[in-house]
């Protein structure tokens, strides 16, 4: 059946588009006009058209969204249960309300960032019950053993390189996630700091060494997505230096750095805790190589869930309210520490700032991305009101006047007048994310594109505008009218299949017999094990 979308404001930048048009889609794609009658035709003027969003780093799955619910089952007692007749009805905050809630903003592709591989299989079923969105994941490696101990031999780099690529194949993800590179590991050896160049005890090696070798075999291997690095001292003051560091240690080779606004931090004012925002954008601006995402933090009770469980141990103190849960697993481990942002508390104050700081001073909107790390920063349904920050100074200022007063003076967001345009909303929240992970089927809207569309009704309200859509279509199916979800589809698994050594297979198998007496595939994703739950889609690797 022909569609058509007619007389809406489309906003495309991948293809130059910004203006009054009509948009037409056909079996599940968007076509060319080409002079039949629609079969239908949905008048969106006075509308905003783009493509569907696609969120780059959102923890929607896994072990430690799991124990973040077990924690907290308050947080999730007025929240609506599922609809009757859908597996495990009598639940709540569940995959299931992930991918209602995601639509009806407009988002149909997120990428859960932290997948352990010996998780990999309950994270696949998780994420093949989260309906309508499209869903991908990224595998965590730089804290396990077979890896640290390749690199204390000095193997080759080439071994290391098959080893990322069967790891990445074998777990059925997007590409490579490095989570405080050997400081997980060096946390259980009672390390409770860990810089860039401090040595992993045991294995003799750098948290510089671990990351540049995964940097560097993600790239060789073809992985379109370049290694996505959390670096080391999240949320210390003065961590700045890290960051800045960090991105030299990159030597120019792509590098996607992971929830920003957490190592914008510097040593100003009378609490020794300042926003360092402006030398972290002016870095960025400076090394095209670098892509980030903001981890924005917004005001709001949330829980922080990270597999940087020395992170995670240092925040226990500060838990709202007081429990936590803390784990030393199998390579990275995991921590659960809830925690509430509030406008009157100084350092939550900062931290607001310095990541709005970072969206608005960072030059290219091709080089940054919109998250709030979910739920580290704040929950993912908070992104209309960032919208709404960054298309408004007057907004912004507005709540800058709530802040504690000192906090003015160890930001530079009450002079900063830039705002977002809807063309600079789609760069970054479409067409970068798109390229980012080599996805040439969306971010768009070109004929041959999947008809992921997001329609949204223009006004002066951009928070209450991008928080329900008035219309959501997924892969052409109308699966969202006037903010609420009309049809729940199945989403696609997005994956990569790197080529590698077959070779590596015979050392891995000898590898997990001798340490855990137990064979691999246990631990892998047969696709089997996933029909009926999960449907996959393949992205192609760039050789």
């Amino acid at each position: 059946m022909l569609t058509r979308l007619r007389g809406g404001h489309v906003v495309d930048p991948f293809n130059g588009v910004d203006g009054v048009a009509d948009v037409y889609l056909e079996d599940g794609r968007i076509v060319a006009p080409d002079g039949r009658a629609p079969d239908e035709e949905i008048d969106v003027s006075g509308h905003v058209v783009m493509a569907g969003a696609i969120d780059i780093h959102s923890h929607i799955a896994g072990g430690n969204v799991n124990s973040a619910r077990l924690l907290l089952p308050e947080m999730h007692r007025s929240i609506r249960a599922r609809l009757d007749g859908t597996p495990l009805s009598t639940a709540k905050w569940s995959t299931f309300e992930t991918g209602r809630l995601y639509a009806q903003m407009g988002f149909t592709t997120v990428v859960e960032p932290a997948v352990a591989p010996h998780h990999a299989l309950h994270a696949h079923f998780e994420l093949g019950d989260v309906p309508i969105i499209d869903k991908g994941a990224l595998t965590v490696l730089g804290n396990d053993d077979f890896l640290l101990a390749a690199l204390r031999s000095n193997e080759s780099e080439t071994a290391i390189t098959d080893y990322v690529a069967q790891t990445v194949e074998a777990t059925g993800t997007l590409g490579l996630k490095c989570i405080n590179p050997g400081g997980a590991d060096a946390f259980k050896q009672n390390m409770r700091a860990f810089g860039l160049d401090e040595i992993v005890p045991f294995y003799g090696v750098t948290s510089r060494q671990i990351f540049t070798s995964l940097q560097k075999a993600t790239q060789t291997v073809g992985i379109p997505h370049p290694l996505h690095l959390h670096m080391n001292n999240l949320g210390i003051a003065g961590n700045i230096d890290t960051a800045l560091a960090t991105i030299d240690a990159a030597e120019g080779l792509p590098l996607h750095l992971a929830h920003v606004q957490f190592y914008a931090y510097g040593l100003e004012g009378k609490s020794a805790f300042s926003s360092a925002a402006p030398a972290l954008a002016a870095k960025i601006n400076a090394n095209k190589n670098i892509t980030v995402d903001v981890g924005q933090v917004m005001f709001s009770d949330t829980v922080t869930i990270s597999s940087d469980v020395l992170s995670q141990y240092g925040r226990l103190e500060g838990a709202i309210p007081k429990k936590g849960v803390i784990f030393d697993g199998d390579a990275n481990g995991g921590g659960v520490v809830p925690y509430a942002y509030r406008i009157s508390n100084y350092y939550n104050a900062v931290q607001w700032a310095a990541g709005l700081e970072l969206f608005l001073l960072i030059e290219d909107p091709l080089q940054v991305f919109f998250t709030t790390d979910h739920p580290n920063g704040g929950p993912f349904t908070t992104y209309p009101e960032l919208f709404a920050l960054l298309m408004s100074a007057e907004l912004r200022a507005q709540w800058l006047e709530r802040l504690p007063a000192e906090v003015r003076d160890v930001t530079t967001l009450p002079s900063i007048t830039r705002e977002y345009t809807l063309n600079e909303i789609a760069l970054m929240s479409r067409v970068g994310p798109a390229r980012l992970y080599g996805f040439t089927d969306r971010g768009r809207l070109d004929a041959g594109s999947i008809a992921d569309i997001a329609v949204y009704k223009d006004q002066r309200d951009k928070a209450g505008m991008f928080r329900n859509a008035a219309y959501v279509f997924k892969d052409g199916e109308l699966v969202v009218r006037d903010g609420a979800v009309t049809k729940y589809v199945k989403g696609k698994t997005l994956r990569i299949r790197p080529g590698y050594d077959r070779a590596i297979e015979k050392r891995l198998d000898a590898y997990y017999d001798d340490v855990y007496g137990l064979s691999r595939a246990i631990f892998e994703v047969p696709e089997s094990a996933l029909a009926g739950k999960s449907v996959y889609a393949e992205v192609a690797c760039r050789n």
